[in-house]
C-alpha cells in the first residue's frame, strides 16, 4: 500500500532574524542540557564511586537508566504534547528535570542520585524533546529555514554530548561533581525564562484519547531488552531471557495496535508512520548515530579514567577534540543542504565517524600519548556533526503538522534508544575486563554497528536517487511501501 502523507504546510510566516533567534535559543539549550545529562557523567565515574562508596559499575547503571527512560517514555511523551499542548509540556518537563537535578546534586547515596537523574531527569527529558523538535517543525516551515533550525538544535544537542565530558570535568575539577548539577539546574531555569517568547501555534485537544496500555506495553518492552543488555556482563542467561520477554512484550504492543485501529481508536503510534521508507532508513540511522556517540564517549571516557587513570578535567580536555569536529560539520548544516542531500549527508557522516573508530583503536594501540585519540575524536565528531541534522530533517519533514507528536516521540524514542544501546553494549564489555583490549573490543564493536548505519545511508540514498538536494525530505515525496 502507498501512504501519500499531506505535505506540511510551507507557507511563509514571516518573523525577523531576532524573532527567529528569540525562539531557537530555549529550544536549542534544553537539547543541549539533555545531552549533556548523558554524557558528563562520564568523567565524574571515579568521583562519584569514591564519594558514594559505590561502584564503576553502579554509576554506568545510573548513567545507562537515565538514557532508557527517555527511550521508553518518548513516545508517550510525544503524544502528551497533542493533550497538554507544546509549550506546556514543555514547561512541564523542564520543571520535572530541575527536581532531578536539584535532589542528584544533594544525593547521599546512588539511590537518590538514581532517583533524581535516571527516574526525575529522564521523565522530564522525555517530556520537554519531544516539543522541541515539533514547535521546530511548525514554527519553521520553509525547507531551508527547517534546515537552518534543525541545524542549530542538533548543534546544540551534539555540544551537550561531545563538550559534557570536558564542562563536567572542568566543574568536577574545581568544585565538585555535585555542582555540575546544579548547573544542570540553573541552565533549565534560564530555559523556562527564554521560553516566554514562545508560542504554540497548535491548540491543544484535552479531550483527545491517549492509549495508556500502549504507553505501559512500549515503555515496558524496551526496558527489558536495555536491562537484557545490561545484565550480559553477569548472566547470559539472564540477558537472554529478557531480551526474549521485551521482544515479547513489543510483539504484544504491535498486536494491541492494530486492534486499537481496526476498532477505531487512536493507538498510542500509528501503524502508518512505517510506509514511509526513507522515513524508516533515517529512523534508523538517527538510532545508530547516538548509539556510535554515547557508547564512543562513554568507551573512550572509562578507559581514561580507570585504565590511564587521568582525572576528570584532562579526560575532559581531550573530548573537546571530538567537539570541535562536531560544531564545524553541524554549524554548516544550513550550507550543506543546499548543496547536497540529506541522505547524501548521512552517508558521508557514517563514512567519516566509522574512519574515527579506526584511527581510535589503531593510533591509541600504536602510542600512550593522549595526542593518540585526537585525530578518531575529530573525524567521529566531523562525521556525526555532519549527520544528526538531516537525519531529524527527513524524518519530521515526512509527516504533517497533525502528525509531529507521533513521529516525534518515534524519532526522539530511536535516538534515546540508540544512546541506551551504546552505553550498555560500550559498559558490558569494558565492565567485563577493563584492559586495553577490552577498549579495542567495544570500539571495533561500534564500528561494526556503524557500518550497520552506513548501509541504511545507502539504502537512503539509492531509494531517494535523482531527488535534488533537498527533495529527499520534503513530505509526501519520497518513496513509500
Amino acid at each position: 500500500m502507498t501512504e501519500q502523507t499531506p505535505d506540511v504546510d510551507t507557507r511563509a510566516r514571516p518573523r525577523s532574524a531576532g524573532a527567529d533567534r528569540r525562539l531557537l535559543a530555549p529550544l536549542a539549550l534544553a537539547q543541549f542540557i539533555c545531552s549533556f545529562a548523558g554524557s558528563n557523567m562520564n568523567v565524574m565515574i571515579n568521583d562519584i564511586s569514591r564519594d558514594l562508596d559505590t561502584t564503576v559499575q553502579s554509576v554506568q547503571v545510573v548513567i545507562t537508566v537515565f538514557l532508557l527512560v527517555m527511550a521508553a517514555l518518548m513516545i508517550p511523551g510525544g503524544k502528551l504534547t497533542d493533550l497538554l499542548g507544546r509549550k506546556r509540556c514543555f514547561l512541564i518537563g523542564l520543571t520535572v528535570y530541575g527536581v532531578g537535578a536539584l535532589l542528584s546534586a544533594v544525593a547521599p547515596g546512588v539511590g537518590l542520585l538514581l532517583l533524581g537523574n535516571s527516574i526525575l531527569e529522564g521523565i522530564g527529558t522525555a517530556l520537554l524533546i519531544p516539543p522541541v523538535y515539533i514547535l521546530t517543525t511548525v514554527l519553521f516551515t520553509d525547507l531551508t529555514a527547517r534546515a537552518r533550525a534543525f541545524g542549530v538544535i542538533m548543534a546544540g544537542g551534539g555540544l551537550g554530548a561531545a563538550a559534557g565530558p570536558l564542562i563536567g570535568g572542568l566543574i568536577t575539577s574545581a568544585i565538585s561533581w555535585r555542582a555540575a548539577f546544579a548547573f544542570q539546574a540553573l541552565i533549565v531555569a534560564l530555559i523556562i525564562v527564554l521560553s516566554r517568547s514562545i508560542t504554540d501555534p497548535l491548540p491543544a485537544d484535552p479531550h483527545r484519547h491517549f492509549d495508556v496500555p500502549g504507553a505501559i506495553l512500549s515503555a515496558g518492552g524496551l526496558t527489558l531488552i536495555v536491562l537484557g543488555i545490561l545484565a550480559a556482563d553477569d548472566n547470559l542467561a539472564l540477558t537472554a531471557a529478557l531480551l526474549a520477554a521485551g521482544l515479547l512484550v513489543l510483539a504484544g504492543f504491535l498486536h494491541w495496535v492494530r486492534r486499537e485501529e481496526r476498532a477505531g481508536r487512536e493507538p498510542l503510534l500509528s501503524t502508518s508512520l512505517f510506509r514511509n521508507r526513507v522515513s524508516n532508513l533515517g529512523l534508523v540511522t538517527q538510532n545508530i548515530q547516538w548509539l556510535l556517540l554515547m557508547g564512543s564517549s562513554f568507551t573512550v571516557a572509562t578507559f581514561l579514567q580507570v585504565v590511564r587513570g587521568y582525572d576528570a578535567i584532562r579526560t575532559g580536555l581531550i573530548f573537546t577534540a571530538a567537539t570541535v569536529g562536531l560544531l564545524i560539520s553541524s554549524t554548516a548544516a544550513e550550507r550543506l543542504a543546499k548543496r547536497h542531500s540529506q541522505s547524501t549527508l548521512i552517508t558521508a557522516g557514517f563514512t567519516l565517524t566509522i574512519a574515527g573508530i579506526i584511527a581510535l583503536i589503531g593510533l591509541v594501540a600504536a602510542s600512550h600519548s593522549p595526542w593518540a585519540f585526537v585525530p578518531g575524536l575529530v573525524l567521529l565528531g566531523l562525521g556525526l556533526g555532519a549527520m544528526l541534522t538531516p537525519s531529524v530533517n527527513v524524518v519530521q519533514s515526512a509527516f504533517s503538522e497533525q502528525r509531529q507528536g507521533e513521529i516525534s516521540g518515534l524519532s526522539r524514542s530511536i535516538s534515546n534508544l540508540g544512546s541506551s544501546f551504546g552505553t550498555a553494549i560500550a559498559g558490558t564489555i569494558l565492565v567485563a575486563g577493563l584492559t586495553r583490549n577490552a577498549y579495542a573490543i567495544a570500539m571495533a564493536t561500534l564500528g561494526v554497528l556503524g557500518v550497520v548505519g552506513l548501509v541504511a545511508a545507502a539504502r537512503m540514498s539509492r531509494t531517494s536517487a535523482g531527488a535534488s538536494p533537498l527533495a529527499d525530505s520534503r513530505p509526501g515525496h519520497g518513496p513509500h511501501d
